[in-house]
């Protein structure tokens, strides 16, 4: 062995069942970075541990499972066998079964300037944000996926985009919706000293969060907040093509106020008879005059439907909503956990357990 093979770190084989797809992994690497870099498409959403949206069953061999959030997973289930592959760095070979495998390299992930044309705020503490790309670069996406923005210190802040891509050929740039957090580096610039024309710099797309549109079965979109925005592009998306299977829209906030887009569904619902909205206020107060749902969001789905056995649900927002949903979805409501598809909004705080 010369020095320079020595050097070399070792490289193991990942096999993705029951798909079969394979895709190699270096000593120290996460699991989920090698399969982005060889254009294998795993679930995933915050790539910080925090999350839980890439957790999948450990079939064989060894990982360290990294630094992770303990609600995202818990040592039961690390004995169980399973692992979040955005942390989980492989020992041996290992053998994955996953049944959200996607093909990524359709979509190149790249970098890019992007210039702020409009900001807008749709309520006290959201600002729609539209980034224009670069003329020359061809952008490419699948409705529900997001961007990162790399800061100046190198930190990234990551937002899904509220546009279908087919958008672009009118207005091309994409829609953020981005929620004030006041402390928060990000968003305290962005409610304060943003201005258009403002250059960033961005990374995209990432994300599993998308319509599986090889299914007939009828849709249960879950949105909590901001959760909205990817919501928005995929019933756009879902307009555009023609999609008609049954849909029910929950989209759940503290305050009516925090449903910023309420007019724009209603429009929507108005032209594809398949969509119902249903919209749930948690905390409304006297003075809102609120006569609709009230409660948690992901439990009005709950008492609208007896069996979910055969649908699918695409969930977004607050991670306590996500994961409330998803686990009395398919422990009482017979969903099967591999149609249930989500983009949890993890803060800087919850990426740190602070």
């Amino acid at each position: 062995m010369t020095s320079a093979e020595a050097a070399t770190p070792a490289a193991f084989q990942i096999t993705v069942q029951p798909s079969g797809r394979a895709f190699s992994a270096n000593a120290g690497e996460a699991i989920l970075s090698a399969a982005i870099r060889s254009g294998v498409g795993l679930p995933y959403g915050c790539k910080d541990g925090a999350c839980g949206s890439c957790k999948c069953k450990k079939i064989s061999g060894a990982v360290h499972h990294g630094e992770h959030q303990s609600k995202a997973l818990t040592a039961d289930e690390e004995a169980a066998g399973l692992v979040l592959t955005c942390c989980a760095q492989p020992l041996t070979d290992v053998v994955l079964e996953s049944r959200q495998v996607t093909d990524e390299s359709a979509y190149p992930i790249k970098k890019m300037p992007v210039r702020v044309s409009t900001l807008e705020k749709k309520s006290h503490d959201v600002m729609q944000v539209r980034l224009q790309l670069p003329a020359a670069d061809t952008f490419r996406y699948h409705a529900g996926q997001y961007i990162e923005f790399i800061l100046r210190d190198g930190a990234r802040r990551a937002y899904s985009m509220a546009n279908a891509p087919h958008t672009q050929a009118e207005a091309p740039g994409v829609e953020l919706h981005i929620r004030h957090m006041p402390g928060g580096k990000f968003t305290d610039h962005v409610f304060g000293a943003m201005k258009e024309k403002e250059i960033l710099r961005v990374e995209g797309p990432f994300g599993s969060f998308f319509l599986r549109e090889d299914s007939d079965k009828p849709i249960v979109l879950l949105a909590s907040g901001t959760g909205f925005a990817p919501i928005k592009a995929l019933i756009e998306h879902m307009q555009f093509k023609g999609i008609t299977r049954p849909t029910a829209l929950y989209w759940g906030g503290r305050r009516p106020g925090d449903l910023y887009l309420h007019d724009w569904v209603l429009a929507r619902a108005a032209e594809m008879p398949h969509l119902t909205y249903v919209p749930v206020v948690s905390d409304a107060m006297p003075e809102d005059a609120w006569t609709g749902r009230t409660g948690f969001v992901h439990q009005a789905v709950m008492d609208d439907f007896a069996d979910l056995s055969g649908h699918q649900v695409y969930a977004c927002g607050a991670p306590i909503v996500v994961d409330s949903a998803r686990d009395a979805y398919s422990a009482q409501r017979g969903l099967p956990a591999e149609e249930f598809y989500a983009d949890a909004f993890t803060s800087e705080a919850d990426k740190h357990g602070g």
